[in-house]
């Protein structure tokens, strides 16, 4: 009788978990956003969640949980129980930079996450106040180096994507500008347009507007290819600098040990979800280039974000707010 009850307790253990991954998901789903409401990851999540709910056949609940340029956010995620309810949408400052700025990241990027799939890419021009007589990357490298330091480059806070594109651009240059760190998109934008800085790097749904009034210009994009929204602006590539990538991003993570069932369940209804036309349209119409590919080229595209800006953070002994 011992026997017979061990083994049919051993055995419910064991088909416990199989009958849970097999019946995925049975209630609701939440996407922890790590920024305010109405901002570009929230948009991209709420673009997607009425579609992921018609593949999936459950409810999927946006939670913002914004604080500490996204980590707060993915931290939910990364200690959440890895059954697949709870997922997070995150970004390269939550996910490639902050683990490796001295903040003191609560989570391991690739130790405690599971990939599921690029969301969007979202470019960052090099743009400059239109108050400037800069008119191409070339004058705005040529007037840096007649006088370095007197020109000022604006970010979205110290430690944050922006910041760190402008170190890829003064590297890759040879330039030197001082760096002024505002508060978030809105304020640096401002900055621009009344000229205190006079360079900067922001989101491009950010930027374009005030790019298409002509109050600020831009010079390039650090895109591997020309812009739609901005058809006439060369790339980095084409100008001979091919190291400066500036581009953001916004991707799907899982709690890791996540079983392999529930990952690729959520990784089909992310990706269909992006890969739908409509949907995709909407994405572009927003200024972003919309992603969807596989767990392990996602995966693969963290490490890569990793060693990069990685090797900037340490090169400019760069420190976070």
């Amino acid at each position: 009788m011992m026997r017979s009850l061990t083994a049919a307790l051993f055995a419910m253990l064991f088909c416990a978990p199989l009958a849970a991954q097999e019946n995925f998901p049975n209630r609701p789903i939440r996407i922890i956003v790590p920024f305010a409401a109405g901002g570009p990851s929230d948009i991209v999540a709420r673009l997607l969640a009425p579609k992921m709910m018609t593949t999936l056949g459950q409810a999927v609940i946006i939670d913002n949980r914004p604080g500490a340029g996204g980590v707060t956010g993915v931290d939910v995620a990364a200690k959440a129980v890895p059954d697949g309810y709870t997922i997070a949408l995150g970004s390269a400052g939550g996910v490639a930079i902050s683990p490796q700025l001295d903040r003191g990241t609560p989570y391991d990027p690739l130790r405690d996450l599971a990939p599921l799939t690029l969301g969007v890419l979202v470019p960052e021009p090099i743009v400059v106040s239109s108050a400037t007589p800069f008119r191409s990357l070339q004058e705005l490298i040529a007037a840096a180096r007649a006088q370095p330091g007197r020109i000022n480059q604006g970010s979205t806070g110290s430690g944050s994507l922006p910041h760190l594109a402008g170190e890829l651009l003064k590297n890759a240059t040879g330039i030197e500008l001082t760096h002024v760190p505002y508060r978030g998109g809105a304020p640096l934008t401002t900055a621009l347009i009344q000229n205190e800085v006079q360079v900067g790097l922001a989101d491009l749904p950010i930027l374009l507007p005030q790019i298409r009034a002509g109050t600020i210009r831009a010079l390039a994009v650090g895109s591997a290819q020309r812009l739609p929204w901005l058809p006439d602006v060369p790339t980095m590539i084409e100008l001979g600098y091919p190291s400066v990538d500036t581009n953001n991003w916004h991707g799907f993570v899982a709690p890791a040990r996540l079983p392999e069932p529930i990952l690729e369940r959520l990784h089909s209804a992310i990706a269909g979800a992006i890969r739908d036309p409509e949907i995709s349209k909407q994405l572009f119409d927003q200024g972003a280039v919309p992603g969807g590919n596989s767990r392990a080229e996602f995966s693969d595209f963290i490490k890569a974000e990793m060693a990069k800006w990685g090797e900037v953070i340490r090169r400019g002994n760069i420190r976070a707010d």
